[in-house]
């Protein structure tokens, strides 16, 4: 009984501290990815207003704004923590309005709330960004970030 238990006992404490690389015999985290990543792209088209496209799919996202087709709206952050999206507004001439089910929107520097809707603006420095829910809300800023 006693062999079982100390088994028992070492499986869980090798198990506790685990860690997976890929590419690599020796990780150095949780997830240890040594060679190049493949991201989900989607492209969606905007909504009209107060029918907003709904931004649930994806990681890397081509937002599509129209005329009268500008609204794309995020998932509530409290649902989803630690998701992250890149946005690219890749419309030459229209904005793309970003709104949220839920959370406010931060700039990445700031702890004040952003107006909503956050607005990638075509041929700016806000034309493409990164945001992330930290559980709460929305976190921004620029792609490089």
């Amino acid at each position: 009984m006693k062999k079982l238990i100390l088994f028992l006992t070492l499986i869980t404490a090798i198990s506790c501290f685990s860690q997976v690389g890929i590419g690599t015999n020796s990780p150095k985290s949780e997830l240890d990815i040594n060679g190049n990543i493949s991201f989900k792209v989607v492209n969606l088209n905007g909504g009209p207003s107060g029918l907003a496209t709904v931004i649930n799919d994806g990681y890397y996202l081509n937002l599509n704004p129209t005329p009268s087709n500008v609204e794309f709206i995020l998932p509530d952050a409290t649902m989803f923590p630690g998701r992250m999206y890149i946005l690219r507004n890749i419309s030459t001439s229209e904005i793309a309005k970003i709104y949220s089910f839920g959370g406010n929107f931060y700039a990445g520097n700031s702890d004040t709330p952003t107006a909503i809707p956050l607005s990638l603006i075509p041929n700016s420095s806000t034309k493409t960004i990164k945001i992330i829910s930290d559980g709460t809300n929305w976190t921004y800023g620029p792609f490089g970030w």
